[in-house]
C-alpha cells in the first residue's frame, strides 16, 4: 500500500502585530497540515516582499495563500466585526480570483453566528482611505479595501498556481471611520472576530488543497 502524500501547507498572512496576535491566540486544533502564520508588515510592497521571501522556501511548496487581517468597509451599512470574504483581489496590477469564498462563507457563519458576512471585490490601497476616496473605490464595485491582500495573493500566485483566498475583518467603515491606524487598538469587537476564524481556515485548506508535488 503507498503511502498518502503529505498534505500541502497553509500559509495565513496578515500585517499588523495586533492581527497577528489574535490568531495566534486562535484554536489551532482542527488544522489538517503545517500552517505557518506570517506578519508581513504593513503595505502592499512589504506583503509583496515577504511572502515572495517565504513562499521561495520549498518547505512551503504548494502551499494555499489566505490573506487576512483588518479593512476598511466601503458600503452602507458596515460595521466593525462584520467579515468580508473577498470574490477577488484587485489592485493597478491586475486581479486575482479567489477560490472557494462559498465555502468560506458558510463556514464562517457557522463559526461566528450571527455575524454579517459580506462577499464581493476587495480592492488595495498603498494607504489608510477616508472621506471621497472611499466613495470613489465603492464606485468601482469593490466592497472593501486594506494595503495588503492584493499583494500578498498577487505574489503568491506569480510564484506557482496554488489556492488563494482573502477574509478581513472590518474596522473601520463609512459611518465609523478611524481617526488613525492606531485606533485599530480599540476595536474589540473585530480583534475577537479575527481570533475566531481559524476553524473556517482550515476547513477551506482541507478543500481546496494542492497535494505536494
Amino acid at each position: 500500500m503507498s503511502a498518502q502524500p503529505a498534505p500541502a501547507p497553509l500559509l495565513i498572512a496578515c500585517a499588523l502585530g495586533i492581527e497577528h496576535l489574535a490568531l495566534r491566540l486562535g484554536d489551532r486544533s482542527g488544522a489538517d497540515g503545517p500552517v505557518t502564520v506570517l506578519r508581513t508588515g504593513m503595505g502592499p510592497r512589504a506583503a509583496e516582499r515577504s511572502v515572495t521571501r517565504v513562499l521561495a522556501d520549498p518547505v512551503l511548496a504548494g502551499a494555499a495563500v489566505l490573506a487576512t487581517g483588518f479593512c476598511a468597509g466601503l458600503a452602507p451599512g458596515m460595521h466593525p466585526g462584520d467579515l468580508v470574504v473577498a470574490e477577488e483581489t484587485r489592485d493597478p496590477r491586475g486581479r486575482v480570483p479567489c477560490v472557494g469564498a462559498d465555502l468560506l462563507v458558510k463556514e464562517l457563519v457557522r463559526v461566528l453566528p450571527g455575524r454579517t458576512v459580506h462577499t464581493g471585490p476587495l480592492t488595495g490601497s498603498d494607504h489608510v482611505v477616508r472621506g471621497h476616496e472611499r466613495a470613489d473605490l465603492r464606485a468601482t464595485g469593490a466592497i472593501a479595501v486594506d494595503m495588503e491582500s492584493a499583494s500578498t495573493l498577487l505574489s503568491a500566485v506569480r510564484a506557482e498556481p496554488r489556492p488563494v483566498a482573502a477574509v478581513r475583518v472590518v474596522v473601520d467603515a463609512p459611518e465609523h471611520e478611524l481617526v488613525r491606524i492606531g485606533t485599530v487598538r480599540g476595536g474589540i469587537s473585530a480583534f475577537r472576530v479575527l481570533r475566531s476564524v481559524l476553524p473556517a481556515f482550515f476547513e477551506w485548506h482541507r478543500n481546496v488543497l494542492l497535494p505536494r508535488r
